[in-house]
């Protein structure tokens, strides 16, 4: 008969597998239903956590106060090799973390720039080996001790060149930190009295990252659309764009600002405010007073007592100046072993090299007169090399994560 279901001889009627597996029971052991087990997704290892952005700035700024410390192009490019290899081994994959290539270039014009005006300029050095002679422009006598143009020495070069590179290989420094540490990250670090100020220090310092992305991005769509954007006529076209930018956005954080409430204090009574005052100042004065007798032979005896008093009374005073200011942290950032092995390495190298030069000082600034080729001193390249530590205890880079796979 028509619509009559026919039955095997068991007597069951037959289901599809899938029926079969849908009306399957859970089994225990197993955990679920086969279609439970799969729309469970699997968990994902936690990340470990960021290094505290202090740590990563600490080391930048004992790399940069290393390099104040020499003239030795040897050590000055081997500090800037070390922190090379670091920003490439730790460098997080955001937009902010690519101006490290921009602080760069930036140290290579300056380099430039350098050995131009010390051909251009001449220098007091007297030197022998004349490389070229330029046209030289009479000046009025009121302009003594000051040429343009002249022979240029092989002297006057090698000794522009030692400075331009100390001063490139700090600049270096600072572009690591720029890489390696978010500012807006080491906002949340500072002490409550100093948040006002760190705002603004943030906003400078992330000034330069954004405009590195944004010309980079409207580069990028001018030569996607088949418009010139090197030379003078591309940055022309694309300065405006950048301009724009900067102001939306500085509008945009002044906006957010005030709807975070930015700037409100809290109120504390009269008696906290004035010992806040009296404590910071007096730190801050004997800061001042400890590390001038520390620099003078005469003060040497209390120089030390007095500048560990006044900095114990500055943070003290920037400790109850922070209940003035209303704000919280999310997931505030821990200093932990790692960010003290961090800012260590790097506070290691700015002190031996700051020991090498006062113990040999000949190796560490090499002279021009006469001219001889710079040696590389064996233990200040050892203690340079100890600025490579970050690379190996620090956590791996932070990348996008990936998207997920429509189920």
């Amino acid at each position: 008969m028509a619509g009559r279901r026919t039955q095997p001889a068991s007597g069951r009627a037959t289901q599809p597998a899938g029926s079969r597996a849908a009306g399957a029971a859970p089994d225990p052991k197993r955990g679920g239903t086969p279609q439970a087990r799969a729309s469970v997704p699997a968990p994902r290892p936690r990340p470990r956590a960021q290094l505290h952005p202090g740590a990563w700035w600490l080391w930048s700024l004992a790399l940069g106060t290393a390099a104040t410390r020499t003239t030795n192009p040897l050590l000055l490019t081997l500090l800037t090799a070390t922190s090379a290899y670091v920003v490439a081994t730790c460098r997080p994959d955001t937009p902010t973390a690519r101006s490290y290539t921009a602080f760069v270039k930036l140290a290579l014009a300056v380099l430039l720039i350098r050995l131009l005006f010390a051909a251009a300029l001449g220098s007091p050095l007297p030197g022998t080996h004349v490389i070229v002679t330029l046209p030289e422009l009479p000046l009025p006598d009121w302009a003594q001790g000051i040429r343009l143009g002249g022979k240029v020495t092989a002297e006057t070069l090698l000794n522009a060149l030692y400075d331009g590179l100390r001063l490139a290989t700090l600049l270096i420094c600072v572009g690591a930190a720029n890489s390696l540490a978010s500012p807006t990250r080491l906002l949340k670090s500072l002490p409550g009295a100093l948040y006002e100020m760190g705002v603004a220090v943030v906003v400078a310092l992330t000034y330069a990252p954004h405009l590195i992305a944004d010309v980079q991005r409207l580069r990028a769509a001018r030569r996607l659309r088949g418009r010139p954007h090197t030379g003078i006529r591309g940055l022309l076209h694309v300065g405006l764009p950048v301009l724009e930018g900067a102001l939306e956005r500085s509008v945009s954080l002044a906006a957010a600002m005030d709807a975070r409430g930015y700037g409100r204090t809290a109120a504390v009574p009269p008696r906290v405010r004035r010992t806040t005052t009296a404590l910071t100042l007096g730190g801050l004065l004997g800061v001042c007073a400890g590390t001038y007798g520390l620099l003078t032979a005469e003060g040497g005896t209390y120089g030390l007592p007095v500048l560990l008093t006044g900095l114990a009374a500055a943070l003290a005073g920037l400790r109850l100046g922070g209940r003035r200011t209303l704000r919280t942290r999310y997931r505030p950032d821990r200093w932990d072993a790692r960010a003290w092995l961090v800012a260590g390495s790097g506070a290691a190298v700015a002190a031996l090299l700051t020991l090498a030069s006062t113990r040999d000082p000949a190796a560490l600034h090499p002279g021009v007169i006469p001219l001889v080729a710079p040696t590389l001193p064996l233990w200040p390249a050892a203690a340079v090399l100890l600025g490579l530590l970050p690379a190996f205890v620090s956590p791996a880079p932070s990348s996008p994560a990936a998207p997920e796979e429509p189920s």
